[in-house]
């Protein structure tokens, strides 16, 4: 069962996740700008602070992120571990979890150093410094494919030239950038609670930049920076997006995007560099930045800009082929340290792609889903046909590319075309039904998709293996992400049952309702701070420098349960039709998945392993428990 290789990955695979929680499509649907929101049905100890704005009034007062104990964690951790080991092997693991977590164990050692630090009056979330090193800033793969993630936005058939689409998502977004940029943003709430906002701060005006061991982030003053990158044919333009401080509304915007489609030129692949091996950047970087003034200087634009728009210039029509556009693309006509590029496709098609070292998904979820809704409501006046005499031209950046740095060039585009070259990618949009019916079936349609998801897997290999989900702690400061384990017993069990024809369908039907139970309840307690993988991922990082490490670290069940061979997560929106993100180890599968009212769509990604083969499986998965569960449901009442 544990492989080297299996455990030669683990720390990676440790880190390797997808962020993009479940509650992503509730928080999407709040309003940008309404200061008094649920304020009044707040409990004690949450208190507002109006100097700080709208946005950050409630930053201060939401709880810190817990420590578990030592002992529910270990009974969380060995209830996951258990379906994944053999008896043999389940007994070498709850030993060493015993003498982990034992008075004068090295585990109580960590946790009084753990618990110290989150009672640390500066230390405002004690996981967090610890994460967004470990987790991005010190991760040397490529962002692309291994840490971006895309959005598809549905066709907005007002829209059909590309400088019209681009111009109507400008828009659309700058409303939303003042609201971030003012702080007058409304806060978001799970359970009626507020939640963090502070990784906003990160969204508009900002970079990441390459660095030896570890990446940073740099944040621009907005108020000195209002312009946005345009990129086309490789090119890359500056878009004043305010003059005389005054924004440029639509038909101006559409009038400079006009302006670049028929400027733009072929250039040197600049953008393919930041494609590359983080160190390989790290080391690039500096010599693209003292080539020439004029490098430093275009470096400069594209990083303090507000955002960047991309104008591809293809036309994908298949949700494949646009999952692959906005994913990666041809890896030249991007900046993918940017946080925010908006896609927009010859064709008029449109999508996102995010850099995800500061943000995760439910910022960016909302954003775009706030944007397209204000277009495909036409809730702003797009269609001002007002154009200001004097708009000066979009600037062209410019760049020097020495030899040496056309070699770099070269070794990213080759390196690129291997790293996509070896990903498979299939979009299953499943239709047969969505959260309408299995709400009928009074089921958590989360929970509902991840047990197809676990049948497909089980019906591919004949077993299950561990798969991560994300849960969302941001009720607690600076929150982010806890791991969701999928796999449990009862989901084993139920899997398992569906393979059998002999087990009647009403035991299935019992298998199956234990199974969304199990799971719920992980991805509560995870969202409440007390998952596993966080907190022994902390204890371990408490460890000092000669001390042995414990024998719970070693014990290869630590490793083989936090490779993630699924990573999975959820994000909704009725103006998406599609999203996903990469595998994270290479055995393994990216599972994105959509949930709306009338369909399930997956994103589906692996390095060769047949996704074909399991977006099929997903397709018959669904199809197998949605027979399963509707001989539940009462039949309506025949009419007299």
């Amino acid at each position: 069962m544990f492989s080297t290789a299996t455990r030669a990955r683990a720390p990676v695979s440790l880190f390797r996740q997808r962020l993009h929680p479940q509650q992503a499509s509730k928080i999407a649907a709040m309003p940008p700008v309404n200061p008094r929101r649920q304020q009044s049905s707040l409990p004690a100890g949450y208190k507002e602070d109006h100097s700080k704005g709208a946005m950050l009034r409630f930053e201060d007062s939401l709880p810190r992120l817990p420590v578990p104990t030592l002992e529910e964690t270990a009974k969380r951790y060995l209830k996951s571990v258990h379906p994944l080991l053999s008896k043999t092997e389940f007994e070498v693991t709850t030993k060493a979890v015993n003498e982990f977590i034992a008075p004068g164990g090295p585990g109580e050692t960590l946790q009084k150093r753990l618990t110290a630090r989150r009672e640390e009056p500066n230390t405002r979330n004690w996981l967090a410094e610890w994460w967004n090193e470990a987790a991005y800033m010190g991760y040397r793969d490529p962002v692309v494919p291994y840490v971006s993630y895309f959005y598809s936005h549905r066709d907005d058939r007002k829209r059909r030239n590309p400088a019209k689409r681009a111009a109507a998502i400008t828009t659309a977004v700058l409303e939303f950038k003042k609201a971030v940029d003012e702080g007058s943003l409304e806060p978001e709430y799970m359970k009626k609670l507020p939640i963090a906002m502070s990784s906003y701060e990160w969204m508009f005006n900002c970079s990441r930049v390459p660095k030896k061991s570890s990446d940073t982030s740099v944040k621009f003053p907005y108020k000195e920076n209002p312009h946005i990158i345009v990129i086309r044919k490789n090119q890359f333009w500056k878009v004043p997006h305010e003059i005389g401080g005054k924004q440029l509304n639509t038909s101006e915007l559409e009038q400079q995007f006009n302006r670049i489609y028929k400027k733009a030129e072929k250039s040197a692949p600049v953008g393919i560099l930041t494609s590359q091996n983080r160190d390989i950047w790290a080391d690039v970087y500096p010599k693209l930045k003292a080539a020439s003034d004029t490098n430093a200087a275009s470096i400069e634009a594209i990083e303090s800009a507000s955002f960047v728009v991309c104008l591809d210039d293809v036309s994908p029509v298949t949700l494949e082929e646009r999952a692959h556009q906005y994913w990666h693309g041809d890896g030249s006509n991007r900046w993918y340290d940017k946080p925010l590029q908006f896609i927009v496709n010859d064709n008029g098609t449109s999508g996102f792609m995010g850099e995800h070292s500061m943000m995760d998904g439910t910022t960016t979820h909302r954003l775009n889903d706030h944007a397209n809704m204000l277009i495909f409501t036409n809730a702003l006046p797009f269609d001002d046909p007002s154009i200001r005499s004097n708009l000066p031209d979009p600037t062209p950046l410019r760049f020097n590319i020495t030899p040496e740095l056309q070699k770099d060039i070269d070794t990213a585009q080759a390196h690129f075309s291997r790293q996509i070259g070896a990903h498979e990618l299939r979009v299953q949009a499943y239709e047969g039904y969505g959260k309408g019916l299995i709400k009928k079936f009074k089921c958590s349609p989360d929970a509902y998709v991840q047990m197809i998801i676990q049948l497909a897997y089980h019906k591919f290999y004949g077993k299950n293996r561990p798969t991560y989900e994300s849960a969302a702690t941001r009720r607690f400061q600076q929150g982010r992400t806890e791991t969701c384990r999928t796999v449990s017993d009862e989901s084993v069990a139920f899997c398992a049952a569906m393979a059998d024809p002999n087990i009647p369908a009403e035991k299935c039907q019992e298998l199956f309702r234990a199974a969304l139970n199990a799971h719920v309840k992980y991805i509560s307690d995870a969202s409440d701070g007390r998952g596993v993988d966080r907190h022994l991922f902390g204890l371990m990082k408490c460890l000092k420098e000669g001390e042995p490490i414990p024998a719970l670290y070693q014990d290869p069940a630590y490793g083989y349960s936090s490779t993630w061979f699924i990573s999975s997560s959820q994000l909704s929106s009725e103006y998406f039709n599609g999203y996903g993100w990469s595998q994270v180890v290479d055995d393994g599968w990216g599972i994105a998945y959509m949930i709306n009212e009338n369909s399930v769509q997956f994103n589906v990604v692996s390095k060769g392993l047949g996704s074909d083969k399991m977006s099929f499986y997903l397709n018959e998965a669904a199809g197998d428990i949605r027979d399963l569960m509707l001989p539940t449901l009462k039949a309506p009442k025949a009419k007299l």
